[in-house]
Formats: C-alpha cells, sequence, structure tokens
C-alpha cells in the first residue's frame, strides 16, 4: 500500500475470507485438548455434587468430588501441577470441607520440614559434586565390563533398597536420587536424547524411588506404616505377644526380597531390553569412569564435612525411636521432636560450619538454595491437605463401610483382598493415613470372622506401601518426579504390574511364612484378643 496515495484507507481493511478464517483460528484457539481438560475438573466435581449421594455427612460427598476435580488436573497436567497442588486451599473452604487455616497447616509439617532440610543437605552434596564421585563409584563396581546396564540398575536399586532399611523412605530416596542423577548426567540429554538412553533414565529413577518403598518394608524403623501397625497390636491386643524387630524382620525381609527382585525384572522388561548396553557403553565407558574419578582427586575438607553431617542425620534419624522397649533419643523431648527437627538443624549447620576453601564461607549459603524445588513442596502439602479432607469430611467412614464385604472372603483370599482394597485407598491419602483409617476396621472384620487379627492387620499395613502408581502416593514418589526424567504415564505403567506382583508375593507368604513368624494358623483365643467395642 502507498503511504503517500491519499485514497488509502487509515486503517487495514480485512475482506469477509480473512474475517473467517481469523474467526476459526480464535475458535481452533478455544477448543484445545488442554482446555477441555481444564474444564473437565469442575465438571466432574460439578456432576458428583449434584447427582451423587453418599451414606454421610454432604462433606464426604463435597470431598469426593473435589478429589474428582484436584486429580483430573494432575493426571492431564492440564493446569501446571504446583497452581493444582494449591487447590485445596481455596476449594476446601469454599466445599465446607475444612476452614482455611487448617488447610495452611497441612502445607508445613515434620514431614516437609524434614524434606526441606533433606533437599538442602542434597543440594550441598550436589555442590560439591559429592554425588559425582559416589556416582562414579559405585557405576564402576556394577556396570561391568562390557557395560551391562541391567547390573547397574540392579546395583543403584539394591543400594537404595539396602540404605532404605534403615531410615526412612523419603531420606533414603533423597539420598540416593542425586547418586542416580550423577551417574544420568553423564548421558546426553534434550530433544536429541536417543530411546535408549531415554529409557535408562526411566528405569534408573524409577528404581530408586520403588527400591526406597520396598527396602523400608523389610524393617521396623523403614517406614513409619510398619510402627504404626506394631503400635496398634500393642494397643488393641495387649495380652499378646509383641511383634518385635527381629520378628518383622524375619517375615519383612523375604517378602522384599521378593518384590525387589520383582522391580528389577519389571524394569529390565520395560525399559532396559538385551543389547540396551551398546547404545549406552560409549557414555560409560569403565576406563574412562576411572579416569575422571582420579581427576577428582582426594576429598576435601568440604566433602568429608557434609559427608559427617549426612551420617550424623541417619544416625539421628534411625535413633530417635527404635521400639517401645528400647526408647530413643526422642523420649529425652517428650516425643515433641521429629524427623524434621533433625533434618532442619543438620541442615543449619551448613550455614554456620566454614568450608575451609575461602576466609569467611560457610559450607552453603542462601543463594546455593534458590534451587530448592518449591513446586514438590506445594505437591506434599496437598497430599497431606487431601489425606486430612478425606478424614475430617467423613469420607474415610463411607469408604470404611464399603470395606464389609470382607466379611465373605474365604481364608485364602482374605491377604490378596485385604492388600488389594488397601494399596488402591493408598494411592489417594497418605501410605499412615490409609493404615490409621484401615487397620481399626480390619480388626474389627477379623472379631466377625474368627480369625487372628493379624491375618488381615499386616495384608493392610503392607499394602498400604503399595503407592506405586502417582507422584502424591508418597514422599518418596515426589522425589522422582521431581528429576523430570519420569511422567504419571510412567509410573502406572512401571506401578501396576509391580503392584500386582507385591499382591502375588504377599498372597504366597502371608499363609505360609505368616503362618510360622506371627502365628497366624493358630485357633484364635478371643479372651486374649481384646477386641475393641
Amino acid at each position: 500500500m502507498n503511504g503517500d496515495d491519499p485514497k488509502s484507507p487509515l486503517l487495514p481493511l480485512h475482506d469477509p475470507i480473512h474475517r473467517s478464517q481469523s474467526f476459526n483460528s480464535s475458535i481452533k484457539s478455544v477448543l484445545t485438548l488442554n482446555n477441555f481438560f481444564i474444564l473437565l475438573g469442575p465438571l466432574l466435581c460439578t456432576v458428583i455434587c449434584l447427582f451423587v449421594k453418599l451414606d454421610g455427612p454432604v462433606t464426604s460427598r463435597n470431598m469426593l468430588a473435589v478429589l474428582a476435580w484436584v486429580f483430573t488436573w494432575w493426571m492431564t497436567e492440564a493446569v501446571p501441577m504446583p497452581v493444582t497442588s494449591m487447590s485445596p486451599l481455596f476449594l476446601f473452604p469454599l466445599f465446607g470441607i475444612a476452614a482455611a487455616d487448617d488447610v495452611a497447616h497441612s502445607y508445613m509439617d515434620d514431614v516437609i520440614a524434614l524434606v526441606l532440610g533433606s533437599f538442602i543437605l542434597a543440594l550441598a552434596v550436589e555442590h560439591y559434586n559429592i554425588h559425582r564421585r559416589l556416582a562414579l563409584n559405585i557405576t564402576l563396581l556394577f556396570c561391568g565390563d562390557p557395560l551391562n546396564p541391567q547390573l547397574l540398575l540392579l546395583g543403584l536399586c539394591a543400594t537404595t533398597a539396602f540404605v532404605s532399611m534403615w531410615m526412612h523412605n523419603v531420606a533414603a530416596a533423597m539420598m540416593m536420587m542425586p547418586v542416580a542423577t550423577g551417574i544420568l548426567q553423564r548421558l546426553p540429554s534434550g530433544p536429541a536424547q536417543p530411546g535408549v538412553v531415554r529409557s535408562f533414565c526411566k528405569a534408573v529413577v524409577l528404581g530408586v524411588i520403588y527400591s526406597a518403598a520396598i527396602g523400608g518394608m523389610s524393617t521396623l524403623t523403614g517406614t513409619g506404616v510398619n510402627l504404626i501397625l506394631v503400635g496398634m497390636w500393642k494397643s488393641y491386643f495387649p495380652e499378646a505377644k509383641p511383634i518385635s524387630f527381629s520378628t518383622w524382620f524375619f517375615f519383612g525381609f523375604p517378602l522384599a526380597l521378593l518384590i525387589f527382585f520383582a522391580l528389577w525384572g519389571i524394569l529390565c522388561w520395560l525399559y532396559c531390553p538385551r543389547g540396551a548396553g551398546r547404545g549406552l557403553s560409549a557414555y560409560l565407558d569403565k576406563a574412562h569412569l576411572k579416569r575422571e574419578l582420579d581427576l577428582l582427586g582426594p576429598m576435601a575438607f568440604a566433602e568429608k564435612t557434609i559427608l559427617a553431617v549426612f551420617a550424623m542425620l541417619i544416625v539421628l534419624w534411625m535413633t530417635r525411636s527404635i521400639t517401645d522397649d528400647i526408647p530413643g533419643w526422642g523420649a529425652i523431648f517428650n516425643g515433641r521432636a521429629g524427623d524434621g527437627t533433625v533434618s532442619v538443624m543438620m541442615a543449619t549447620l551448613l550455614f554456620i560450619i566454614p568450608n575451609k576453601k575461602q576466609k569467611g564461607e560457610k559450607l552453603m549459603d542462601w543463594n546455593k538454595c534458590k534451587k530448592l524445588p518449591w513446586n514438590i513442596i506445594l505437591l506434599l502439602g496437598a497430599g497431606f491437605a487431601i489425606a486430612d479432607g478425606v478424614r475430617s469430611s467423613g469420607l474415610a467412614d463411607v469408604l470404611s463401610e464399603a470395606l464389609g464385604f470382607l466379611e465373605e472372603a474365604p481364608y485364602l483370599a482374605i491377604a490378596p483382598t485385604v492388600c488389594l482394597v488397601s494399596a488402591t485407598i493408598t494411592e489417594f491419602t497418605s501410605n499412615n493415613a490409609t493404615t490409621t483409617l484401615l487397620v481399626p476396621l480390619l480388626i474389627q472384620i477379623a472379631n466377625t470372622m474368627r480369625v487372628h487379627p493379624l491375618l488381615l492387620m499386616v495384608p493392610g499395613a503392607i499394602g498400604a506401601q503399595f503407592a506405586f502408581l502417582l507422584p502424591t502416593g508418597t514422599p518418596s514418589n515426589v522425589v522422582g518426579f521431581s528429576t523430570g526424567h519420569i511422567d504419571i504415564q510412567d509410573m502406572i505403567k512401571t506401578g501396576v504390574p509391580l503392584k500386582i506382583a507385591g499382591t502375588v508375593a504377599l498372597s504366597i507368604l502371608m499363609p505360609t511364612l505368616g503362618a510360622f513368624v506371627f502365628g497366624t494358623d493358630k485357633q484364635v483365643n478371643i479372651a486374649k484378643f481384646a477386641y475393641p467395642k
């Protein structure tokens, strides 16, 4: 168009065809799959509120509706996951489920303090390349010559499972994930990443988080769920023989071993097929790894100090509460101190101890903490808020009443049925909450069926640890999800067969080894068991 032409219009004119194309493009920009998923959450919530009737208070129905909304957004990721994680802060008060202050408290409790402190320690490990040193040592030990990805994966998973036997699952996952990602940093990344490399990265991250959960099943100190079970057994049945550390280990360790090898087999089948070593050997050459380890040189004061702080933290975690007969150091403070207490305390030491590299410089400063994954903190808070909401809204009672069918289950079907029910519920509430809600109900059902209570209690507690499908199922899953190597679809693809394998293993061991260890095959002396009224 000639700007000097006086007949030229001041504004550009569009013909009807252009207007039609612009309108069509606007419609297409609105009618996207992402926008459909955004609307799907509130739509499902509305449908449940209008048409679903539960045998409980109105808040239980509202909680179910909110769950549908939140989990739709989480599963589809139509809204960024951290934003979805904040939605309970406004949905719970608006639907009458909980007061705003009560919901907000869920976003900062002792477990989240544990995660914060552990993340700071993990950042220190990463800053001083300690994870790289550990990664090189583990890779050299297990990679084989020529490279065997399956063996390397087994070594990483076995190390994580062993660590998780003696410390909290979350702490074990947080300790081992930097080691695992240190190995993965050697591999190419980005859009040009080869498929075999991408699959191996998924296998390593999934292996670490699931091994942390599996290792925790084998000891009483490995997870809070086992301690809750033992505590309820002693509370409900004070005259019965208590479950000691060794008693649980004789049952828990063989069970964990079976599930562990099932996990390894599933990961090799899905992500590490034969021939994968050829695609990875270029990046994980053994001679080159040895040279890199030599280049790191001896450990400096800062590295040794951080490892010492980490070791002290592990000891404090393990000894805070050992057993009822052997109280840990937590008894000195009348149970007021938690795992988060020592986690933040030891993290604070990093800001006080000098690193002896530059005068006045500490091991850590706040600038190094800018990479703290606050999105993960929000995700954890949402999980805890949902667990509290399910309980306070009355939805937990509705779900409990729906388990009455267990009374009709055959003897050999009891363990797998209870395990599947518990493993389903635990995906939507925390492991500890699932155990706390289910075990008293299972005790009542065992009384009605006149069977040994542990025949239902143990599968209920073990099943509560099978949170393998969603990031929110357990904080360990969140640790892996935060790496960016896996998504929800990967967790479901791996978690479903793993959950089935775990249920099968429990179904075999509970009536056999469980009968020997716990005496579940013996006739129940009702007078001995103080069943609650």
